[in-house]
Parts: C-alpha cells; sequence; structure tokens
C-alpha cells in the first residue's frame, strides 16, 4: 500500500499559501511529518482524511482517487487530530463502542470484543466505566489512539499526539505506535517534536512554509549534520555569549560551569569536543543553515 501525492497546494482567503507544490510518497510503515508550528503539516494532514480539498494537485491511495473515492479512502483510515475531544456523558467503553460502530463493526458481539481487546492495548481497561471526558490527559490521548484504531484501519494519521503528556505516556505512546508499524498498515506521525521522529519513523518528511524542504530517512538527515556538532565547556559568561551567538541544543550544569551542545559550522574563538549528532541536531542544522532560518529553541 503507498499513498502518492502530485503537485498538491492549499491557498486560503488573501492568497495564503498553506502548502504549495508538495510531492511525496508514503510507503507501508512509519512516516514522520516533521516541522515547525504553521509548517502545513495539520493542513496536509486534513486533507489526506477527506476533512478538507486541496485547491491544487491529487493524491491516491493506491488506486483510489482522494476527490472520486472519498468513501472508500473515508473507510480505510483511523485519524487522532491535534484536538481531540469525547462526549461528556459516555463512559470510556460507550465512547470506544460508539467509535467501532461508526467505523462499521455492526455486530454486538464482536464490536464488544473488539473494544475490550482495545482497551487492554491501550492500558484503559481499569478505567473501562469512567467517563472519558474526566480521564487525565495521557489517558485521553490513548483512548483517541484506540478510536482510531478500533476499525482495523489501513491508514493511521495522527496529529501531534504527544504534545502535553508527560515523558511515560510519551514513551507508551511511542511503543504502542512501534508495535503496529511491523503490520501492513500505514502510519503517517505528523509533529513538531523530534524525538518522535526520531525513536519511531524509517522515512520522513520536513515541512517548511508549506514546501517539503526534506525528504529521505532520519539517518540521512543526520549524516549532514556529522562535523558541526560540538560539546562546549562554558563558564556562566560564556554561556550567555554561547546562546546568543549559536544554536544551543542542551545546556548541562557540570564542576566547572556548564556543557552546552551546539550545532555550529564553527565555534569562531570557543574550544569545543565533535560529539556524534542525532536527530535533533540535524534538524536544527537544517534550519539553520539550509533554510536560514533562525532556531529559538522552541519548535
Amino acid at each position: 500500500m503507498k499513498i502518492t501525492i502530485k503537485n498538491m497546494s492549499k491557498k486560503y482567503r488573501r492568497g495564503v499559501r498553506a502548502l504549495d507544490d508538495i510531492n511525496l510518497e508514503i510507503q507501508s510503515g512509519m512516516f514522520g511529518l516533521l516541522g515547525p508550528n504553521g509548517a502545513g503539516k495539520t493542513t496536509l494532514m486534513r486533507i489526506l482524511v477527506t476533512l478538507m480539498k486541496p485547491t491544487e494537485g491529487e493524491a491516491k491511495v493506491d488506486d483510489f482517487d482522494l476527490q472520486k473515492d472519498r468513501g472508500k479512502i473515508r473507510s480505510m483510515i483511523g485519524y487522532l487530530p491535534q484536538e481531540f475531544t469525547t462526549f461528556s456523558k459516555l463512559k470510556t467503553w460507550e465512547f470506544l463502542d460508539y467509535a467501532a460502530r461508526l467505523a462499521g463493526v455492526h455486530d454486538s458481539k464482536k464490536r464488544r470484543s473488539a473494544v475490550d481487546d482495545m482497551l487492554e492495548t491501550v492500558g484503559l481497561y481499569e478505567a473501562r466505566d469512567r467517563q472519558a471526558n474526566k480521564l487525565s490527559g495521557g489517558m485521553k490521548r490513548r483512548l483517541g489512539i484506540a478510536q482510531a484504531l478500533i476499525g482495523d484501519p489501513k491508514i493511521l494519521i495522527v496529529d501531534e499526539p504527544t504534545i502535553g503528556l508527560d515523558p511515560e505516556e510519551r514513551l507508551r505512546f511511542r511503543n504502542l505506535l512501534a508495535d503496529m508499524s511491523g503490520k501492513d498498515i500505514i502510519i503517517i506521525l505528523s509533529t513538531h517534536i523530534v524525538g518522535d521522529i526520531s525513536s519511531t519513523c524509517t522515512d520522513m518528511a520536513l515541512l517548511n512554509k508549506g514546501k517539503v524542504a526534506y525528504n529521505g530517512s532520519p539517518d540521512m538527515l543526520v549524516d549532514q549534520t556529522r562535523g558541526h556538532t560540538w560539546l562546549v565547556e562554558a563558564t556562566d559568561s560564556e554561556l550567555e555569549d554561547i546562546k546568543a551567538r549559536f544554536p544551543v541544543i542542551s545546556t548541562v550544569p557540570s564542576k566547572s560551569g556548564w556543557e552546552v551542545q551546539v550545532v555550529t559550522e564553527s565555534l569562531d574563538g570557543y574550544q569545543g569536543k565533535p560529539i556524534e549528532p542525532n536527530l535533533e541536531h540535524a534538524y536544527v542544522y537544517f534550519l539553520e543553515h539550509t533554510l536560514g532560518q533562525a532556531w529559538n529553541g522552541e519548535e
């Protein structure tokens, strides 16, 4: 199975382009869609789940056209939007039962079994009788992924799934997606959190200002950064100067002051030790040196 996107653009009022001539091919497995807030990720996701139409271009799922075969494509998709809400009067199991009916699971016995199995999978079985809208943030995100999966979709699209989650919930979510990626399913993970991509995806695209700035493996992006990542020992006064002059990835207190990770082609007066880059380093380097977009440490 694959999704093919050709020359897709989306214009809003006053000529604002949320997407600008997007071309992508997404195969089975985990695909990461990375980019700053406002890069066009959510617009692309909403088009792919048929909630929005592109202004130009086309998309296909195998031989099905996104515009001509909307009903068929909808039946293949599970979707977890960034803003996931539940119904106030439904218990957790009732909400998931409702989602299963919408997904086409009409046999009541099969549906009840599927609901119980999915609640076990996402770690919510013990909370099955709690009101869904009173679950914690992390539990609601788990319920969100459960409702996206309950119809056994061929395509799973999740938009900013780990925002607001604590580290334990984020790890649980990543592990759940990683377990699913071994099946014959396309999983599109849209996020601005680099760690979500680096730990789960073998293929990715980086969107910036509505355009595809990079498309390939995370490892290939990291390779471009080798020789440009440094660990610098800095005093308190040096730290402020370093922050003003270089993209700083992390600062850790040390006996002599600070250990600072920076991404730059030249340390320009400072001494540093080269370190092996990761995807976060690569992302910042790409923004700064390929796209010319200043890094403020907030993406």
